[in-house]
């Protein structure tokens, strides 16, 4: 629209001396907009946009008409409105949807507000909707706040025109792989899908190859239709400015295979595109249908970054307590001080502990919390790369904080504890949650209190769920219930029992509503205890509720402590007290385990028990004490350990592959058993890197140099590399040029490295489970570009077999792919990569393994089988096996 307006060389009288406002053309050459409609309309599209793409606040304020926003779009709809109407038949109805454009101005950067944004919107979808658009399409969308708010703008409008006006909304992904400020498509439909719009999708900065990776994602994951509007190609600079190549059947193909394969359902051109290349896609798609899906995705929130399910792998999803003003003094000092950088930067000790949200709560007595909550949310919005849970009891501080995050927030909390009449907190916090599309923690609290027995809080769990799902249309996988606990060791009769009902409890619920997610405050079961004591009561208690059902805990994350680090005393009586094993010789209580938990902390330290762990540490052998520090996560004292062994005479590639990597493994079957939290797990890694990074000056290298090229990425949503820096080091030892471009990689970023580094192979890596199917989508999007010849690929990670890689991916892809066991498996198939591009006589990669199937047992003829009892003898002791329950056993073939 804007550029063909602009070839018509309005002149400042047209644009009414506000030169570039192509909405002042609405009212000033009405037949000029007019005729570029019928241009589309001509070449048969079903919909067009109208000319109020910069209808906004923000646009017009440059010109000092912001007050012009409703006249402009209002004139905009009805000029589209009549264009569409004169070329409607019976058998083919047109469409006009009212575009909306993102401005210039980025909330979530602080240059207006939330409130500004909305009631902007408001006026511009008013306009449009009085128009009789049929649609609005929120587009170029580069700020997810920015978003929301045009959405509830464009929500209020259409609720107010009584008329069932479709809602779109467009973001605006980069080259980058992110929006402008950093955010990943499935934050974007995290945050976007909740608030009612009917289809989401992607236009603008880049053409359609670059939008495939984004667009499989939203067809997997989106529940609602999927829209694009990709550029005619990256624009090209020349002489005469920018061109886009893509021609109209190249931009036809594209968008026909993004409705087949993905099941898009609207589809469009934005900058480039001319009525020729729409021309071309109309014919293109005549009677083609979008796939049918089937998305699924997890629940979950998000920052204005990155999307984080509640769900984790094989842990609990680890809320951060220390940005809470009643339960961090630090926090708390920091917020009266008004010292803002000090909070950030507890939020951020708490992300590098592992946390995988926040949890922030500003209310504390004497202070305005919604200024409090603001100045902090505001910065959270931007500098937390992780999602907020907003902890108040104040409604108005609620608001003030949902007003600040552009990402899905999760609310802390509501209940029934003054009901849920209409003056009622739950019913003042509920329409701020469907506004705002949050998810919400609900507490079992009713109106006689907090609810002590498994039976009480089932009762409030159960009144919760139905109320939030039937009377305000929440997904019961976004409810939070929180099933309370209350200290034990108080040593009071009523106290006794409450972690056993709290257990139970959980348990009960997992099983009623298996979709519902379970959270907990785990520090208040040992308030009154000494910091050692809590540590160990926590963590024991935490470890026993993840195993009822727990899905995730408000905690400190460095202050819980995996099981295999607890004492065996130490954990059997914290387990007794929690199930109340108490022991009696009639009335006579013999066995007290508060009173025995007691005894074993009286007068213990926090640091008299790291200095019993580091005293432990030293006894050790030196091969032994390697492999323990990466199972501790200990740091002090590793680099003279290393030295030491190296002086011994073991090789730097000994130390790693035979002790530091034992160690890693162990904590691999920990974590799988459910033994050791993800934040210590990212302990060890890092115990880990600091080993290796100084083994590695040590190691000797070959003189071979420039013998290929590798690029190496942990992909898209796994943050784990240890495997893949080994891989950079072995290849960069042994003469080979790796560029390593890091973690959470998409394969737009992984295709541009490997191609302006004219790489040889690809190496991808990743530790999750999720980043098998990530690698899978991966291999897919090579093949549909065409670059399955290009590059062969070498795939790694502790979640990935040789099974999966050359059975069941290399079936999938026509080019080369196998499977990396470890760095020097990686290093031998890079040899061969490179040999066989020599043109070496014989250079062969191995061969794909096939996947080994179990022999099948055939039916046999029971009445030709002998019966009779064989001579043996049966008095053989039974061996005793070398452990109980189940272990992960990874990386079989």
């Amino acid at each position: 629209m804007g550029t063909m307006l602009q070839a018509a060389n309005p002149t400042l009288d047209d644009y009414q001396n506000h030169e570039g406002c192509n909405e002042i053309l609405n009212v000033s050459r009405p037949e000029l907009v007019r005729s570029v409609h019928d241009e589309y309309l001509h070449v048969g599209v079903d919909a067009i946009e109208t000319n109020t793409f910069g209808a906004n606040w923000a646009n017009l304020a440059e010109y000092g008409i912001e007050d012009r926003i409703y006249e402009l779009a209002f004139a905009g709809g009805r000029l589209a409105r009549e264009s569409a109407d004169a070329f409607s038949t019976d058998s083919k109805p047109r469409y006009v949807l009212g575009s909306l454009g993102p401005g210039t101005k980025l909330p979530s950067l602080g240059h207006t507000t939330y409130e500004k944004l909305r009631d902007s919107y408001y006026q511009a979808s008013k306009g449009l909707t009085d128009a009789l658009v049929d649609g609005l399409l929120i587009e170029t969308t580069q700020d997810l706040l920015q978003a929301k708010a045009a959405v509830n703008g464009a929500r209020l409008a259409i609720k107010e025109s009584g008329r069932d006006v479709v809602l779109i909304a467009q973001v605006t992904v980069e080259t980058t792989g992110t929006m402008l400020l950093g955010s990943e498509i499935g934050a974007a439909l995290n945050a976007l899908e909740p608030l009612g719009i009917d289809l989401i999708g992607l236009n603008c900065a880049t053409g359609p190859a670059e939008m495939s990776e984004h667009l499989r994602y939203l067809s997997q994951s989106a529940r609602i239709g999927i829209s694009v509007m990709p550029n005619a190609g990256l624009p090209v600079l020349g002489p005469n400015g920018a061109t886009y190549p893509l021609t109209p059947s190249q931009l036809a193909t594209a968008l026909e295979s993004f409705v087949r394969e993905y099941g898009v359902s609207l589809v469009g051109g934005c900058c480039g595109t001319t009525p020729e290349h729409m021309s071309a896609v109309v014919k293109a798609l005549d009677g083609v249908k979008p796939k049918e899906r089937t998305p699924s995705i997890a629940a979950g929130a998000s920052s204005i970054y990155q999307y984080v399910p509640f769900r984790q792998e094989l842990t609990y999803m680890a809320i951060g307590e220390r940005t809470n003003a009643n339960g961090s003094r630090a926090f708390r000092d920091a917020l009266i001080a008004q010292d803002w950088q000090s909070c950030v930067e507890i939020a951020r000790d708490q992300i590098r502990d592992g946390a995988h949200m926040l949890d922030l709560s500003v209310d504390y007595v004497g202070r305005d919390g919604v200024a409090d909550m603001q100045e902090l949310a505001s910065r959270f919005a931007t500098t937390s790369t992780l999602p907020i849970v907003l902890d108040s009891t104040e409604p108005a501080v609620i608001k003030a904080g949902l007003e600040c995050l552009g990402g899905r927030s999760v609310i802390n909390s509501v209940n029934y504890e003054d009901g849920d009449g209409p003056n009622s907190r739950f019913a003042k916090i509920m329409p701020l949650v469907q506004e705002h599309g949050a998810c919400v923690v609900a507490l079992t609290i009713d109106e006689d209190g907090q609810a002590r027995d498994c039976e009480w809080k089932l009762k409030v769990a159960r009144r919760l769920i139905t109320d939030l799902t039937e009377n305000w249309g929440i997904n019961t996988g976004d409810i939070l219930i929180d099933c309370l606990t209350f200290p034990v060791a108080t040593g009071q009769e009523e106290t006794r029992r409450d972690g056993i009902e709290t257990i139970e409890a959980i348990r009960r619920l997992k099983e009623e509503f298996p979709e519902v997610q379970t959270t907990l405050g785990v520090s208040n079961v040992s308030f009154g205890l000494n910091p050692a004591a809590r540590i160990v009561l926590n963590s024991v208690f935490l470890h026993e509720c993840v195993n009822a059902g727990l899905d995730s805990a408000i905690v400190h994350p460095s202050k819980i402590t995996p099981m295999n680090r607890i004492e065996d005393r130490q954990r059997e009586v914290a387990l007794d007290l929690i199930y109340d094993r108490r022991q009696y010789a009639g009335e006579e209580c013999i066995y007290d385990p508060l009173t025995l938990f007691l005894q074993l902390f009286e007068g213990v330290e926090v640091t008299s028990s790291r200095l019993t762990r580091a005293a432990e540490l030293a006894s050790l052998p030196l091969t032994q004490r390697l492999a323990r520090r990466i199972i501790d996560g200990e740091k002090v004292g590793l680099e003279a350990d290393l030295q030491t062994a190296m002086d011994e005479g073991m090789e730097p590639l000994a130390i790693i592959n035979e002790h530091l990597l034992e160690g890693m493994k162990v904590v691999g079957e920990l974590f799988g058993k459910g033994e050791m939290q993800l934040p210590f797990v990212l302990q060890s890694a890092e115990v880990m890197k600091t080993a290796v990074a100084y083994l590695e000056a040590f190691m000797e290298k070959t003189s071979a140099d420039g013998r290929g090229v590798m690029v190496l990425a942990t992909v898209r949503g796994d943050v784990h590399d240890i495997g893949k820096n080994l891989v950079d080091i072995i290849l960069s030892n042994n003469g080979y040029r790796v560029v390593n471009i890091g973690i959470k990689q998409t394969i737009n970023q992984i295709i541009e490295a490997a191609t302006e580094s004219n790489a040889d192979a690809i190496g991808m890596s990743g530790l999750l489970v999720k980043s098998t199917v990530i690698m899978k989508e991966n291999l897919q999007e090579l093949t549909s570009r065409g670059l399955d010849q290009r590059w062969p690929i070498v795939l790694g990670g502790a979640a990935l077999t040789r099974a999966y890689v050359e059975q069941d991916l290399a079936s999938l892809f026509p080019g080369e792919v196998r499977y990396a066991r470890d760095a020097f498996e990686g290093l031998r198939l890079m040899d061969t990569i490179m040999a066989i591009k020599r043109g070496e006589e014989g250079a062969q990669l191995p061969p794909l393994r096939e996947r080994r199937v179990r022999a099948v047992v055939r039916d046999t003829d029971l009445s030709e089988i002998d019966t009779t009892r064989s001579d043996v003898d049966q008095e053989v002791d039974i061996p005793e096996p070398p452990f109980w329950g189940s272990r992960i056993v990874k990386g079989i073939p």
